[in-house]
């Protein structure tokens, strides 16, 4: 059975490299792992007392409608409920749109170094994806995103996505750069704005603008939301999907009935009460931040200032090496050569110990690998 040059020629997403995986192939007791921007401090108290608290009644089907958690929602991001969508985790929204709104041939279009499930799932859609360079600060360029969509009409971009901050980089568009870009794209019939704003509550910097304070004003902005983040529930799989009442409707249509477990459901109320653990997320982040800032600059390795749970940085080596050099040490970090960053690693932020566990790791490995001259 023949496939689609699209579908033969995809390269899968690669998560980050297992724990177990890691201990059974170099022989360690003790991994950590800081590659995949999950929460160090594990799901919020109040949501897994309310997972407990479901187990029992889980030889029933989910609520397919999410009706309580989108009335949660509702109620804590300020939203009409006919504007929230739900799906197991913010990608398989991603994919939902591409599908939906995209027809073979048709395009969408993105920065590069964005996020690369944009492409995975744009390709398996047999949709193109037509990206811009970033700016020397590593920021997406939203003067030239929209300059590339109204010079090539004939490339039939249906979809363009921002994710702000961006992963891997770390960094944010805002200000006078992002009105712009509004002014220009926004409340048009042709395009749709996807914000994908996973990393926001870390976001530190006084000219971000958040989305979901803005997408009721735009006929064509949607704002894509994820619970792995700030809410430790990376394991659940939850995303939300702010939208125009009509492009939930088509939303709905698509989605799988039962796309979110009941577990994901309560939790993802419950962690939305819980104050506290939000604060406290955050607050282990921008500490974590810090220290790596000023250990990367007493080892005299380069990073980009970091609005979300990771810091990307200058190995100023060959960065598989590097990568293979930690995991010996039983440090996963994230290699990102497949977004054209070969020197680069990204390190998640986790808790303290961990955090100097992996500089250490850092240090010793610089005198083991050459940098590139």
């Amino acid at each position: 059975m023949k496939v689609s040059a699209e579908i033969l020629n995809l390269v899968p997403y690669k998560p980050g490299k297992p724990v177990s995986e890691t201990k059974r192939e170099y022989g360690l007791t003790e991994v950590y792992k800081l590659a995949s921007n999950e929460n160090p401090l594990g799901p919020s108290p109040k949501a897994i007392a309310a997972i407990q608290n479901s187990l029992l009644e889980q030889h029933r089907y989910p609520d397919p409608s999410c009706y309580d958690l989108i009335q949660k929602i509702s109620e804590k991001w300020n939203v009409n409920p006919r504007q929230v969508g739900i799906g197991n985790g913010s990608n398989e929204i991603i994919d939902l749109l591409i599908r939906i709104f995209c027809e073979t041939g048709d395009s969408i279009l993105t920065s590069q170094a964005a996020f690369v499930a944009y492409q995975v799932c744009a390709q398996a859609a047999r949709v193109k994806v037509r990206t811009t360079p970033l700016k020397p600060d590593l920021t997406m360029d939203l003067k030239a995103i929209a300059d590339d969509f109204f010079r090539n009409p004939t490339a039939k971009i249906k979809l363009i996505f921002i994710p702000n901050p961006n992963n891997p980089t770390g960094t944010i568009v805002g200000g006078e750069e992002l009105n712009e870009f509004l002014i220009r794209l926004g409340n048009r019939d042709d395009v749709l704005l996807v914000f994908d704003e996973a990393y926001t509550e870390y976001v530190r910097d006084s000219k971000f603008k958040e989305a979901a304070k803005f997408f009721a004003q735009y006929s064509n902005v949607i704002v894509l939301k994820t619970f792995s983040k700030v809410y430790g529930m990376a394991g659940l799989r939850l995303g939300a999907m702010l939208a125009p009442e009509y492009v939930l409707e088509y939303y709905n249509r698509v989605r799988n009935p039962f796309n979110v477990n009941e577990l994901a459901q309560v939790a993802g109320i419950a962690a939305l009460e819980d104050q506290d653990y939000i604060q406290a997320s955050q607050k282990i982040v921008w500490e974590g931040l810090d220290y790596f800032y000023s250990e990367l600059e007493r080892l005299n390795l380069p990073y980009f200032k970091s609005e979300a749970n990771f810091v990307l940085f200058d190995t100023k080596r060959n960065a598989n090496i590097c990568f293979e050099n930690l995991l010996k040490k039983g440090i996963i970090l994230r290699p990102v050569g497949n977004y054209g960053f070969n020197k680069y690693l990204r390190m998640t932020i986790g808790q303290a110990s961990e955090n100097k566990k992996a500089i250490d790791a850092i240090e010793k490995m610089l005198t083991e690998v050459p940098e590139i001259m």
